[in-house]
């Protein structure tokens, strides 16, 4: 009987190097989408990040722009403190956020659910309502002190139809606030309401639909269909509107120039005078890394409400 000595053909195994998986990093789509977002990390980097840390390193120094800094340690933040003009500069800037960032929101929500109503030459009167957002700000705050001049402005011309006998706006005490954040808001409220016009028109019919069927009214169909699938453009534009209303600041050096005495002088105008007026610039500094530190923990709150609030239809 013959013996088959002929040897067994095996299949090579693989080498183990050809068994590890391509890392996700390294894949074709990873770095299709590294090179998307390269030239926006590149410019984060520099304009943004660079600043915040050179921030960092001044606020430690005592540097005057002409001289050689010298080392100040915590000095400048130990400043903060006993500076009135620091606080009562923090509570303009809180008092313009907490007014001006709901009445921006409620004006443009407001337009955006006219204009979402079948309205004819809904392009036209958007463009037209989104004009004063694509205006320059220093163009429109001189318009508004042609506005708020007290015997021959037109507002109080206005009032004074109505028997109203209108404050010196701008170089009032009690009234140069309002009128700043009645301006910012007419300055404002064409980015909410297109934002807020396209969530509305993202929203599914079929929804609205069955709440008719089952008898919903107008108003609990704004509340329980509406409210909740535009929670997400809401919550970016709230988000938005408060870190743009921290930085408050060529409308109040224009129309107002921090005054009467600081009724108007907000955070950054102060940040801006103490560091290129008075040329303290470590003090600047600090003051920056104070606001910034304010904006991140009270937009980290914001994200962190997003997730009870915010409805994501997914």
């Amino acid at each position: 009987m013959a013996v088959d000595t002929a040897p067994a053909v095996t299949t090579p195994a693989p080498s183990q190097q050809s068994l590890k998986p391509t890392p996700r990093w390294r894949s074709r789509e990873a770095l299709t989408a590294w090179l998307f977002i390269l030239p926006s990390l590149i410019g984060f980097l520099i304009f943004t990040a660079g600043p915040v840390v050179a921030a960092g390193v001044i606020s430690l120094l005592n540097w005057n722009l002409f001289s050689a800094p010298t080392w100040a340690g915590l000095h400048n933040f130990a400043r903060l403190g006993p500076d009135p003009t620091f606080w009562s500069a923090l509570g303009n800037t809180a008092y313009f956020t907490l007014v001006s960032v709901p009445l921006t929101i409620l004006v443009s929500l407001a337009l955006a659910l006219l204009l979402n109503q079948g309205v004819r030459r809904v392009a036209v009167l958007r463009s037209l309502l989104l004009l004063p957002y694509a205006t320059i700000t220093v163009a429109v705050a001189f318009v508004w002190i042609w506005l708020y001049i007290p015997h021959d402005g037109l507002v109080n011309a206005v009032l004074g139809w109505f028997g109203i006998n209108g404050p010196e706006w701008l170089i009032s005490d009690n009234w140069a606030m309002p009128a700043l954040i009645l301006m910012s808001v007419w300055k404002s409220f064409g980015f909410g309401m297109v934002v807020f016009l396209a969530g509305l028109q993202a929203i599914p019919q079929q929804l609205y639909e069955a709440g008719r069927v089952d008898g919903t009214s107008p108003w609990n169909s704004f509340r329980h269909i509406t409210l909740p699938m535009l929670s997400p453009a809401l919550f970016f534009v709230i988000v938005t509107s408060v870190i743009g209303s921290f930085q408050v600041f060529d409308q109040a050096l224009i129309m107002t120039n921090g005054g009467p005495g600081t009724r108007t002088t907000t955070l950054v105008m102060y940040i801006y005078r103490t560091g290129f007026e008075n040329y303290d610039q470590g003090y600047a500094a600090a003051q920056s890394l104070v606001l910034f530190a304010f904006i991140v923990v009270i937009t980290a709150g914001q994200f962190l409400f997003q997730r009870r609030l915010v409805h994501y239809d997914n």
